[in-house]
Parts: structure tokens; C-alpha cells; sequence
């Protein structure tokens, strides 16, 4: 990304602003191969979808990781971070992690690959989409948007895309052809493109845009929320089906307990989630439904 004007800005901080499509070493970030564990390892990849950029989020998870190391007996666990959402998506088709932290759409398309649903990563009310702009913006409703340029994360981010497009198609606007749409790789990205004036909007969330405004409260303050879409249901927690039952249920009841001490709740503060919710494949069949909507009145979801 061009970054006219702001060379103090890529001093400072464009490794973590701009993030999304760079490897970190072995030695100080997560691993991104798909390449699974050696056999009798008894080591379980853990993969995340790509909430923040791979830094932040090793910033982010490893605490849960080293939390799950100390507890489960039978096995120990490595974070997996993943370049953009088509990375982690190809290790789904691939079935490469025994653990996944997916969005909901992630969440129906590795359930025929044998994943199954042991938690809800949050409340449901945190995940809802975020239209950010400058605060000198002159765009007033979501028709303004017209001929304007917007910058998401991904084509199949669901808080950070397909639920606020869908938004904007509720609007009357046709968002294929009325909008500038650019998938940009990164929540950061995304946030950045429209504070740096590249995009008249920058879509994410609010995990992403409350860690945001607490690492770049300079930038953030320059920047509001201009609309919200509704709530959805939160992504998952899901298990390959080749995981020995007593790994498996082990994790569930750790991840549903987090929250029950002092140190669990701070574990959950650094992933920005309030906590884990009891959850089965069934809680995830409203997505199913929202995106066969989505794909007949928008544009298909690439997978």
C-alpha cells in the first residue's frame, strides 16, 4: 500500500497497521504451513481465521494456547495464524488443523469436512458489522456511498463484508456495480484505507476496531462510526473428528470456564471476547440460510 505523507506512520507502526500480508519468522510469530504435526507428535494445530494481522493476533491467542498447554492432559497445542482468509480457508479444504477458530461462514463450510462445533467464540451481540469513516467525512447515508470506493477484508469476512454489504443492498444500492469494492486483507487494512483517505469507507468489526483504537488513538481519533449493521451469530470453536474424545471435551470445558477466574479473564480481555458459549453444529444453520439469501440477491461467496 502507497502511504503518501505518512512516513513517520511506516516508522512507527505499518508492521502491525499493514500487517496482514507479511510473514513473521519462526522464531517470534506463529506457524502458517499446513503441513500437519509428525506422527505420535500428539501435538494439535490450533488455527485461528484471520481476525487481526498474523502479529497481533500471536499477540492476541498464544495466551489462550499456553493456557490449554498447562491444562489438557494428552496432548499440547500451537497456535496456527494464516496470511488472509483464502490461506486459512485452503487448510480448512485440506483438513489440516485439528482445531479451528472460524467465522460463521468458515464455520458451515468445514462441517461437511468433518469439523464439528464445541463453542461460540463470543456474544452474538459483538458481531455485527462496522462502517468506519473520517469524521470529516461527508457522507450522511448509506446512499452517499455511490461511485465510492470501500475497503473490507475479504470477500467472505461475514461481520466485515457480506453482512455490511448486505446491509448496503438493503439500502437500494447495487453493490456490485454502484460501490468500489476493495478486499484489502487485513481488518487493519481496512481501517487504514479509509483514515489514510484511500477508500471513502473502511468496513470491520469491533474486536478489530476496539484494539485499534487502543494501539493507534491518534489515528482512531480522527475516525467514527458511521453505520452498523445488525447482530449476527459469533464464530466458533470447532474439533476435526479424528481427535481422541477426551482431548476434545477437555478443550470444551476449559474454553466454556475461561472466564471463571482472574487470570482466564484476562486471557479472554487480550482476544477481545467476553467469553466462550455452549454451542453444537445446529446453532450455526441460521448462516446457512442468511447466505443462500445473501448469494441470490448480492453475489456468490467464493470458496
Amino acid at each position: 500500500m502507497r502511504i503518501k505523507g505518512a512516513f513517520l506512520l511506516l516508522a512507527v507502526g505499518v508492521a502491525v497497521i499493514l500487517g496482514g500480508c507479511r510473514r513473521e519468522s519462526a522464531e517470534v510469530g506463529p506457524r502458517y504451513g499446513t503441513a500437519p504435526a509428525a506422527p505420535g507428535d500428539r501435538i494439535y494445530q490450533f488455527a485461528v481465521h484471520p481476525l487481526y494481522n498474523p502479529e497481533r493476533l500471536f499477540q492476541a491467542y498464544q495466551p489462550l494456547i499456553d493456557y490449554l498447554n498447562r491444562e489438557v492432559k494428552g496432548g499440547r497445542f500451537e497456535l496456527e495464524a494464516s496470511l488472509d482468509y483464502p490461506h486459512f480457508e485452503e487448510k480448512i479444504r485440506y483438513r489440516k488443523p485439528e482445531f479451528l477458530l472460524p467465522n460463521p461462514w468458515q464455520t458451515t463450510i468445514a462441517m461437511p469436512l468433518g469439523y464439528q462445533v464445541i463453542a461460540m467464540a463470543g456474544d452474538p451481540a459483538d458481531f455485527r458489522g462496522l462502517f468506519i469513516a473520517r469524521k470529516d467525512s461527508p457522507l450522511r447515508v448509506p446512499a452517499d456511498l455511490k461511485g465510492q470506493a470501500v475497503s473490507y477484508p475479504a470477500r467472505t469476512a461475514l461481520a466485515a463484508c457480506i453482512m455490511p454489504q448486505y446491509f448496503l443492498y438493503r439500502q437500494k444500492l447495487d453493490v456490485v456495480r454502484d460501490l468500489d469494492n476493495r478486499y484489502v486483507g487485513s481488518q487493519d487494512s481496512a481501517i487504514m484505507n479509509a483514515y489514510l483517505g484511500k477508500t471513502a469507507v473502511g468496513v470491520t468489526w469491533p474486536p478489530p476496531w476496539r484494539i485499534f483504537q487502543k494501539e493507534h488513538p491518534r489515528e482512531a481519533a480522527e475516525l467514527k462510526v458511521l453505520w452498523e449493521t445488525e447482530s449476527f451469530v459469533n464464530n466458533s470453536v470447532m474439533v476435526r473428528n479424528d481427535v481422541p474424545p477426551v482431548v476434545r471435551e477437555q478443550v470444551r470445558v476449559l474454553l466454556l470456564r475461561l472466564g471463571d477466574t482472574p487470570s482466564g479473564a484476562k486471557i479472554l480481555a487480550g482476544m477481545e471476547t467476553a467469553r466462550f458459549l455452549p454451542a453444537g453444529d445446529d446453532a450455526y444453520d441460521c448462516v446457512r440460510r442468511y447466505i443462500a439469501d445473501f448469494e441470490r440477491d448480492v453475489r456468490p461467496v467464493e470458496w
